[in-house]
């Protein structure tokens, strides 16, 4: 076959597409697509469209990366991206300084990092390496690796702030559904844009192909090609060379793809099959020591072959053949026993070069025909190196090792271990119910009886796993059965252990008070132990228990002596109890000990993301969203959101992506614009990830629909929302946050007019607060309170709101104390005592929602201003606009008549009696009735929640 390019033919319109997509990239076009999706069957052309493509980039002045995920290394590691990135400019990685940190993707490099910080850092170094314009090409897209899919998602829900362009090219019919999920919500959002490549037209394969056949044989081998230009081009070489179509179609394409190596030597067909074995990884250097030949042997076979086309060499002289698919035909054909020798020659040759343990733990799988431990060490430290990246390979790399592993009693230990690391690598994957189907095996398995036994190890594990599914019953059934074991009974230290898990299932599901004695025990057998982290957890456990209990005072002391604990002992104590921080931050975060609760996170986070603990990231980073939000510092709450997101959807617990969506919906509300459909949004996912549960995480979801409701101006919705959270009498309404969720029903009665269920929720708001004894509840109750007053025509809600922010501003809630101010402002620049309170009041909670990004508060600042900047002239400017009728018809509105008992009452007619109000409304500035009687009594219209 010779080595010129054939035209491309019959694809104007995509290439048009396609440059006017690097026009967009490389002038920067807003809106523009992040991520090209180019589709198509084997041979329709999507390679040589990408290449192009790349031509166009490079006339234009992008810079092009070029990688390519291929058939037989699909479980190495970020394969695809690994590839692209030998074409980055070393000048590019060596300024970047994280350089570091994108080490498995750069090079395979062992990095001890989460896979889910590897994919922001590989977001950071797209966008640092962008100068005018990149390109990055990632090819056979249907063949890569999980790791590669899970960065590709990365990548797609959160583009690169730069002038990069992802193009993607893989066969539809073959790709997994992660990744044609994740092109379908890109091209959802806008991200993605899509070209499929289907066949050829007659006139293009006859006209342009096979100019120089007659008509009738050129439209024979268009018809058997179906179109595709590769099987088009495939048969006229057949046709050149003398093969009949009769004969290609009783022995196929494949068959005259092999027999272009009939005419080559033993040395030569080697050569061939150890390239398609080595993939797109072969260089001269590694081929001299597994093919045996001497250097001037294989540069004279290497020769011949690329002149035959069937070697090409490509950047920094890696050697391949021409196309995949005739890779695939190579490697099939080959003996598999010649096929597992070169493996084995491959793995030996990179051992001694030093090559990255994916690419070596690749070959060593292909070359295990039976138990090998020298191999098997190599899968067993890759998947260790990979178990926080790329778990998926890490756990693909253990199934390996097991498959092989005798089942002797001499590896009856080692067998648990491995399947106990397989199953860790599966929950950390989110492949959630495989891990717990692997470690009831674990469970199951006969205790060998040398004090290595695993089972409590498995037994709290798979009740991580159960927990994560949202099997809580049955996570508490399988540790209390563990617990009640006699025959062996759990050491103490197993108690400690399975007893703190237990107690981690409140208050997702159990109450607290359900498990408070088994968590009372668990401290006292820590304590007899003298187990300072085993206390350190139990005590965590109870605070967080205590705290969403709404009992403070004992909330506070078991806080107080759980942190004192934890701060004297060193990360490394606290590396196997690192979730009990989880509850120790939150405990704090409930107990409005906001500094203390985010110092606690941050320290859980380090030892988690270092430790590989990836399932205990999102609860941290959620804490700190917490935290941020009640203090006003939206912007990082909203990027701390993102992350967990990111991470929950990797673990793949519905449940958790439910709390994690419902926390991001809560910080979006208060960072958004009023109008901004975001928030809402959100948390109807929230909603809809948490399905029917009527858990804990389920009844924050709706409890922040909700709250996302009422900001969107729909108290109805707000109302149902909330009312659905806390089920029959609000007991499944969190205690320790109830006057807060209460505060929306009191806020969407007043709106709806219901005053008496106003009344009777404000009641127990108050109720509720003064048990709990906490500033921020006691501040919304004391808004409930005005509301409520507000919305009854009666004084005092101006010093309601006024206290509601000194009351915040106590325990540093900056978002409630601005809120407070804010809804406060009007009404206290138009109280009789002077304009100086209300104007300092929106002056301040201005200030402070500007400075903490809250698009909310800064959009009802806005709106409620030119009402305190009015109130120097006070209510009697606007009433002196009226007319005596429409005076006389304002205080009769004031007096709480309807319309028809006002024209009664004046021998009017009710259209003209409406029409006075609406002109009343109009002269006034305000909007309603009561807003009306307000302003007769000396007030302002208050403002909406929504802005």
């Amino acid at each position: 076959m010779t080595t010129q390019r054939t035209p491309l033919v019959g694809r104007e319109a995509e290439l048009a597409r396609v440059d006017r997509l690097l026009a967009d990239v490389v002038g920067d076009v807003p809106g523009r697509p992040a991520v090209l999706d180019i589709s198509g069957e084997a041979g329709i052309g999507k390679s040589r469209l990408v290449h192009e493509l790349c031509l166009g980039a490079t006339r234009r002045g992008a810079a092009v990366l070029r990688g390519r995920a291929t058939e037989y290394e699909s479980h190495i590691p970020f394969q695809p991206f690994t590839d692209a990135f030998c074409d980055l400019d070393p000048r590019a990685v060596e300024s970047f300084p994280a350089a570091a940190e994108v080490a498995p993707v750069l090079s395979g490099a062992p990095r001890r990092t989460d896979r889910f910080h590897l994919h922001r850092a590989t977001a950071a170094l797209l966008a640092h390496a962008a100068g005018s314009a990149l390109v990055v090409v990632l090819d056979d897209m249907h063949w890569a690796d999980a790791a590669s899919l899970e960065l590709l998602d990365h990548l797609v829900r959160h583009p690169v702030r730069a002038r990069v362009l992802l193009v993607l090219a893989r066969r539809d019919r073959q790709s997994p559904a992660s990744l044609t999920a994740t092109l379908t919500r890109g091209m959802d959002t806008g991200t993605v844009r899509r070209t499929v490549l289907g066949p050829l037209g007659e006139r293009e394969g006859v006209e342009l192909l096979a100019p120089h056949l007659a008509r009738d044989e050129a439209v024979r081998l268009f018809t058997a090609s179906e179109g595709n230009p590769l099987y088009l081009l495939t048969l006229l070489q057949a046709h050149r060379e003398g093969a009949s179509v009769s004969r290609l179609s009783t022995t196929g394409l494949g068959a005259l793809l092999l027999d272009e190596l009939t005419p080559l030597t033993p040395s030569q067909v080697r050569l061939v099959q150890v390239v398609a074995a080595l993939g797109d990884h072969a260089t001269p250097v590694l081929l001299g020591p597994v093919t045996g030949h001497e250097p001037g042997q294989l540069a004279e076979d290497l020769a011949v072959l690329t002149r035959r086309d069937l070697l090409r060499t490509g950047a920094h002289g890696r050697i391949v053949l021409r196309h995949p698919v005739l890779r695939s035909l190579v490697r099939d054909g080959t003996d598999p026993w010649l096929r597992t020798q070169i493996h084995r020659l491959v793995g030996a040759e990179l051992a001694r070069t030093g090559a990255p343990l994916a690419e070596r733990a690749h070959h060593a799988e292909q070359s295990l025909s039976g138990w090998d431990p020298r191999a098997a060490a190599v899968l067993d430290e890759a998947a260790e190196q990979a178990a926080q990246t790329a778990p998926a390979s890490s756990a693909h790399w253990l199934e390996v090792a097991l498959r092989h592993l005798p089942h002797t009693p001499e590896h009856a230990s080692r067998r648990r271990e491995l399947m106990l690391r397989r199953a860790r690598a599966l929950g950390v994957g989110g492949r959630l119910r495989e891990s717990r189907d692997l470690l009831h095996q674990v469970i199951a398995l006969p205790d060998p009886g040398d004090g290595t036994g695993s089972r409590a190890s498995a037994v709290v594990l798979c009740a991580v796993m159960e927990r994560h599914l949202g099997r809580y019953a049955e996570a508490a059934a399988l540790l209390r059965r563990e617990l009640h074991r006699t025959d062996p009974a759990p050491s103490l230290a197993d108690q400690v252990a399975l007893g703190l898990e237990l107690g981690s299932s409140a208050p997702h599901d159990t109450s607290y008070p359900a498990v408070r004695s088994e968590v009372a025990h668990t401290l006292e057998v820590a304590l007899r132990l003298g187990d300072d982290t085993g206390v350190a957890g139990a005590l965590s456990v109870a605070a967080l228990g205590e705290a969403y209990e709404g009992e403070t005072a004992t909330a506070e002391d078991f806080t107080r002596r759980a942190a004192a604990l934890v701060d004297s002992l060193p990360d490394g104590d606290l590396t196997d109890v690192c979730e009990p921080l989880v509850r120790l931050a939150w405990a704090e975060a409930f107990l409005e000990r906001f500094a203390d609760a985010e110092r606690h996170a941050d320290r859980g986070l380090a030892i988690a993301r270092r430790t590989g603990q990836l399932y205990l990231l999102p609860h941290l980073l959620l804490c700190k969203t917490h935290v941020r939000t009640q203090t006003c510092r939206l912007a990082s709450a909203v990027e701390l959101s993102e992350e967990a997101e990111d991470i929950a959807r990797g673990i793949g617990s519905d449940e958790l992506l439910a709390f994690v969506l419902a926390t991001r919906a809560h910080a979006l509300v208060d960072a958004c614009p009023p109008g901004d459909p975001r928030p809402l949004a959100t948390a109807e996912e929230a909603v809809a990830a948490a399905g029917g549960g009527v858990n804990w995480w389920a009844s924050i979801a709706w409890c922040v629909l909700g709250y996302a409701a009422l900001a969107a101006g729909d108290p109805a919705r707000a109302r149902e929302a909330v009312l659905r959270a806390g089920g029959p009498g609000l007991r499944r309404m969190q205690p320790s946050m109830r006057p807060l969720f209460l505060e929306v029903l009191v806020t969407a009665a007043v709106a709806m007019g219901d005053l008496d269920a106003a009344k009777e929720w404000a009641e127990r708001a108050h109720t509720e607060a003064e048990r709990l004894d906490l500033p921020v509840q006691r501040a919304s109750a004391m808004r409930s309170a005005a509301h409520l007053r507000l919305g009854l025509g009666d004084d005092g809600a101006a010093d309601l709101f006024e206290a509601a922010a000194e009351e915040s501003a106590r325990s540093g809630a900056v978002f409630w104390e601005a809120f407070s101010l804010l809804f406060g402002a009007s009404l206290l620049a138009a109280d009789p005592r002077g304009a100086r309170r209300g104007q300092a009041a929106w002056h301040r909670g201005r200030r402070l929602a500007a400075a903490g990004g809250c698009g909310m508060l800064t959009g009802l600042a806005e709106a409620v201003g030119p009402a305190v900047a009015a109130a120097d002239d006070g209510p009697v400017r606007r009433l002196a606009q009226l007319t005596a009728r429409e005076r006389e018809i304002a205080e009769l509105v004031a007096d709480g008549l309807t319309s028809p008992a006002i024209a009664e009452q004046l021998c009017l007619s009710r259209r003209t009696v409406e029409t006075h109000i609406s002109r009343v409304y109009r002269k006034t500035g305000v909007s309603s009735r009561a807003a009306l009687a307000g302003l007769m009594a000396g007030l302002t219209p208050r403002p909406s929640f929504g802005g």
